[in-house]
Protein backbone atom coordinates (compact mmCIF):
# COMPACT_ATOMS: atom_id res chain seq x y z
CA UNK A 1 0.00 0.00 0.00
CA UNK A 2 1.80 3.79 -1.23
CA UNK A 3 1.82 6.28 1.61
CA UNK A 4 1.12 9.85 0.69
CA UNK A 5 4.28 12.28 0.90
CA UNK A 6 2.65 13.17 3.99
CA UNK A 7 2.96 10.40 5.89
CA UNK A 8 6.30 9.21 4.53
CA UNK A 9 7.65 12.58 6.00
CA UNK A 10 5.66 11.89 9.32
CA UNK A 11 7.32 8.03 9.60
CA UNK A 12 10.89 9.01 8.60
CA UNK A 13 10.72 11.68 11.58
CA UNK A 14 9.35 9.20 13.66
CA UNK A 15 12.03 6.46 12.87
CA UNK A 16 15.21 8.97 13.21
CA UNK A 17 13.14 9.97 17.00
CA UNK A 18 13.28 6.74 17.69
CA UNK A 19 16.86 5.66 16.61
CA UNK A 20 18.00 8.96 18.79
CA UNK A 21 16.86 7.48 21.65
CA UNK A 22 17.94 4.03 20.88
CA UNK A 23 21.50 4.88 19.45
CA UNK A 24 21.87 6.69 22.94
CA UNK A 25 20.45 3.80 25.07
CA UNK A 26 22.05 0.71 23.23
CA UNK A 27 24.72 1.91 21.03
CA UNK A 28 24.90 1.41 17.06
CA UNK A 29 25.94 -2.14 17.22
CA UNK A 30 23.59 -2.99 20.14
CA UNK A 31 20.45 -2.26 18.30
CA UNK A 32 19.38 -3.98 14.74
CA UNK A 33 17.67 -2.18 11.60
CA UNK A 34 14.79 -5.01 12.55
CA UNK A 35 14.42 -3.97 15.84
CA UNK A 36 14.68 0.46 14.60
CA UNK A 37 11.68 -0.30 12.73
CA UNK A 38 9.88 -2.13 15.11
CA UNK A 39 10.12 0.45 17.94
CA UNK A 40 9.05 3.11 15.48
CA UNK A 41 5.99 1.27 14.69
CA UNK A 42 7.11 0.21 11.26
CA UNK A 43 8.01 -3.00 8.83
CA UNK A 44 11.71 -3.58 8.63
CA UNK A 45 11.06 -3.67 4.36
CA UNK A 46 10.03 0.18 4.64
CA UNK A 47 13.59 1.16 6.26
CA UNK A 48 15.41 1.48 2.33
CA UNK A 49 12.72 3.57 1.14
CA UNK A 50 14.07 6.52 3.93
CA UNK A 51 17.75 5.42 4.31
CA UNK A 52 20.41 4.17 2.45
CA UNK A 53 22.08 2.26 5.39
CA UNK A 54 22.43 1.56 9.32
CA UNK A 55 25.07 4.81 9.22
CA UNK A 56 23.06 7.49 7.28
CA UNK A 57 20.45 6.63 9.88
CA UNK A 58 23.22 7.00 12.78
CA UNK A 59 23.91 10.21 11.10
CA UNK A 60 20.67 11.53 10.92
CA UNK A 61 19.98 10.61 14.46
CA UNK A 62 23.06 12.24 15.91
CA UNK A 63 21.89 15.35 14.15
CA UNK A 64 18.58 15.27 15.73
CA UNK A 65 19.73 14.65 19.31
CA UNK A 66 22.72 17.11 19.15
CA UNK A 67 19.66 19.76 18.04
CA UNK A 68 17.14 18.84 21.08
CA UNK A 69 20.28 18.92 23.45
CA UNK A 70 20.97 22.26 22.24
CA UNK A 71 17.31 23.12 21.87
CA UNK A 72 16.88 22.37 25.93
CA UNK A 73 20.54 24.73 26.62
CA UNK A 74 18.72 27.38 24.95
CA UNK A 75 15.56 27.10 26.43
CA UNK A 76 17.41 27.23 30.32
CA UNK A 77 18.76 30.60 28.71
CA UNK A 78 15.62 32.08 27.31
CA UNK A 79 13.81 31.03 30.83
CA UNK A 80 16.52 32.40 33.25
CA UNK A 81 20.14 34.00 31.84
CA UNK A 82 21.37 34.67 35.52
CA UNK A 83 21.00 31.10 36.33
CA UNK A 84 21.42 28.98 32.97
CA UNK A 85 24.72 27.73 33.57
CA UNK A 86 24.04 26.59 37.35
CA UNK A 87 20.52 24.89 35.44
CA UNK A 88 22.67 23.06 33.09
CA UNK A 89 25.29 21.36 34.76
CA UNK A 90 22.95 20.70 37.60
CA UNK A 91 20.54 18.95 35.33
CA UNK A 92 23.31 17.22 33.34
CA UNK A 93 25.31 15.70 36.50
CA UNK A 94 22.35 13.93 37.96
CA UNK A 95 21.64 10.20 38.47
CA UNK A 96 18.33 10.68 36.24
CA UNK A 97 20.68 12.03 33.20
CA UNK A 98 22.75 8.82 33.96
CA UNK A 99 20.27 6.24 34.04
CA UNK A 100 18.22 7.56 31.18
CA UNK A 101 20.31 7.79 28.36
CA UNK A 102 18.11 7.57 25.85
CA UNK A 103 17.27 10.92 26.31
CA UNK A 104 19.79 12.31 27.46
CA UNK A 105 23.56 14.08 25.72
CA UNK A 106 24.14 12.67 22.79
CA UNK A 107 27.99 13.22 23.25
CA UNK A 108 27.96 11.08 26.13
CA UNK A 109 26.19 8.39 24.57
CA UNK A 110 26.88 8.17 21.37
CA UNK A 111 30.07 10.30 20.98
CA UNK A 112 32.36 6.95 20.93
CA UNK A 113 30.16 5.50 18.12
CA UNK A 114 30.46 8.16 16.15
CA UNK A 115 34.12 8.56 16.82
CA UNK A 116 34.23 4.79 15.27
CA UNK A 117 32.63 5.63 12.41
CA UNK A 118 32.99 6.21 9.07
CA UNK A 119 33.43 10.67 8.85
CA UNK A 120 29.80 10.98 8.24
CA UNK A 121 28.69 11.87 11.81
CA UNK A 122 31.16 13.85 13.05
CA UNK A 123 30.39 17.32 10.97
CA UNK A 124 27.07 17.24 13.21
CA UNK A 125 28.94 16.63 16.25
CA UNK A 126 31.41 19.47 15.67
CA UNK A 127 29.18 22.04 14.76
CA UNK A 128 26.79 21.24 17.93
CA UNK A 129 30.09 21.17 19.58
CA UNK A 130 30.90 24.25 18.62
CA UNK A 131 27.51 26.04 19.48
CA UNK A 132 27.66 24.65 23.05
CA UNK A 133 30.97 25.98 23.45
CA UNK A 134 29.86 28.91 22.69
CA UNK A 135 26.39 28.95 24.50
CA UNK A 136 28.26 28.23 27.65
CA UNK A 137 31.21 30.74 27.00
CA UNK A 138 28.31 33.02 26.87
CA UNK A 139 26.98 32.11 30.00
CA UNK A 140 30.50 32.57 31.71
CA UNK A 141 31.45 35.37 33.94
CA UNK A 142 33.45 38.42 33.08
CA UNK A 143 36.70 37.38 31.34
CA UNK A 144 38.51 37.65 28.12
CA UNK A 145 37.27 35.78 25.62
CA UNK A 146 39.82 33.21 25.08
CA UNK A 147 40.13 33.06 28.71
CA UNK A 148 36.10 32.18 28.76
CA UNK A 149 36.24 29.81 25.44
CA UNK A 150 38.58 27.72 27.39
CA UNK A 151 36.60 27.34 30.97
CA UNK A 152 33.53 27.03 28.51
CA UNK A 153 35.32 23.66 26.74
CA UNK A 154 36.68 22.32 30.21
CA UNK A 155 33.11 22.97 31.46
CA UNK A 156 31.62 20.38 29.04
CA UNK A 157 34.81 18.24 28.82
CA UNK A 158 34.19 17.36 32.22
CA UNK A 159 30.18 17.05 32.16
CA UNK A 160 30.76 14.32 29.39
CA UNK A 161 33.79 12.77 31.04
CA UNK A 162 31.57 12.50 34.60
CA UNK A 163 28.77 11.43 32.18
CA UNK A 164 30.71 8.12 30.60
CA UNK A 165 32.73 7.35 34.15
CA UNK A 166 29.34 7.49 36.00
CA UNK A 167 27.43 4.85 33.43
CA UNK A 168 30.47 2.87 33.53
CA UNK A 169 31.53 1.81 36.78
CA UNK A 170 29.22 -0.89 38.57
CA UNK A 171 29.40 0.92 42.02
CA UNK A 172 26.46 3.04 42.48
CA UNK A 173 28.04 4.80 45.67
CA UNK A 174 31.12 5.79 42.95
CA UNK A 175 29.12 6.54 40.01
CA UNK A 176 26.85 9.31 42.13
CA UNK A 177 30.49 10.36 43.55
CA UNK A 178 31.63 10.95 40.30
CA UNK A 179 28.53 12.86 39.23
CA UNK A 180 28.74 15.35 42.48
CA UNK A 181 32.91 15.62 42.49
CA UNK A 182 32.42 16.90 38.79
CA UNK A 183 29.27 19.40 39.93
CA UNK A 184 31.45 20.55 42.99
CA UNK A 185 34.02 21.68 40.79
CA UNK A 186 32.14 23.18 38.36
CA UNK A 187 29.92 25.18 40.75
CA UNK A 188 32.13 25.74 43.97
CA UNK A 189 29.87 28.26 46.61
Amino acid sequence: MKVSREQAALNRERIVDVAARLFREKGYDGIGVADLMKNAGLTHGGFYGHFASKEDLMIEACQHALNKSLEGWRAKVANDPQRALPAIIENYLTTRHRDQPGGGCPAAAMGVDAARMSPGARPAFTQATQQQFALLQSLLPDGAPEARRQQAIATFAAMVGAMVLARCVDDEALSAEILEAVKAQLLPD
